[in-house]
């Protein structure tokens, strides 16, 4: 037996298993995403004071909340993160509303008293409607607008703000796409919320925060979303964040990235349609 018919015995079984599971995880991620993905089932149904139903070209309604204020320069359009709604969040936005702005933001489909099944797609159809609102009806132009995603909600703000010219947009607790959390690399053909490589797209301010510790979105997921950025931009690493105490633990520190960001957004935003 020649050497290379020994080394090819030797090598052939693990080879084929690698090449295997390989193929079951093109074949199974597609179907298994969406459930390993969203869950809506943990976030609250509570209708937060001043909630509206906006009903959906599929006849479901979509709820959004919009905390005017008429003093304020930007609108910062949120985007919750997952099982999470904005019953939920409704504190912190309104902590956002008493630091000087006005806040919109929309439950995705199947979250919180939005109808609907959650998907990628069904995120950013979603997203389309709620704009349409935000610009149509409560006059609030792309201009004006600061796009801002939580973790998940980095997703649909990242594809918000490729498909409008907005004042900003930033990132917190973003991942650079949904499979690199795990698999950290490019693996596989296809993957969801390929926000790294939508980034380079985005002509307005990015702001990039991030905790160092966190657990569920690698520090690393920040840094390459701030590299992937191609225009103004700026950055909060957090040394000892992690994923659900960020705000907390970046105190003032938080408050103060915000005000330095809308301070850039102010400088560099396109005139009013």
């Amino acid at each position: 037996m020649t050497q290379g018919r020994y080394l090819w015995r030797i090598v052939r079984v693990p080879l084929r298993l690698i090449v295997l599971t390989y193929f079951v995880l093109l074949v199974a991620a597609p179907l298994l995403a969406p459930s390993k993905l969203f869950y809506p089932h943990l976030a609250s149904r509570a209708a937060p004071d001043g909630l509206r139903l906006l009903k959906t070209p599929g006849g479901g309604a979509l709820a959004v909340l919009h905390l005017p204020n008429p003093a304020a320069r930007f609108t910062v359009w949120v985007f919750h993160g997952n099982a999470e709604s904005l019953a939920d969040i409704e504190p912190w936005l309104r902590d956002l509303h008493g630091a000087g702005f006005a806040v919109f933001a929309a439950d995705y489909p199947g979250y919180g008293r939005s109808d609907g099944e959650p998907s990628e797609n069904a995120i950013f159809e979603s997203t389309r409607v709620a704009r349409a609102y935000l610009r149509d009806d409560l006059k609030v132009p792309a201009a004006q607008t600061i796009l801002y995603g939580r973790s998940l909600g980095s997703g649909p703000a990242v594809q918000a703000a490729t498909e409008e010219h907005v004042a900003g947009l930033v990132v917190q607790r973003g991942f650079t796409s949904v499979f690199r959390v795990v698999t950290r690399w490019p693996l596989l053909p296809f993957d969801q919320f390929k926000n790294v490589s939508k980034l380079p797209r985005v002509v307005a301010p990015v702001l990039v925060m991030h905790g160092e510790r966190d657990e569920v979105i690698p520090f690393a997921h920040g840094e390459a979303l701030f590299a992937a950025a191609r225009g103004p931009r700026q950055y909060l690493w957090v040394p000892g964040a992690h994923h659900n105490d960020f705000v907390r633990v970046a105190g003032d520190d938080y408050w103060a990235a915000l005000r330095d960001f809308s301070a850039l957004c102010a400088r560099t935003a396109p005139a009013n349609p």
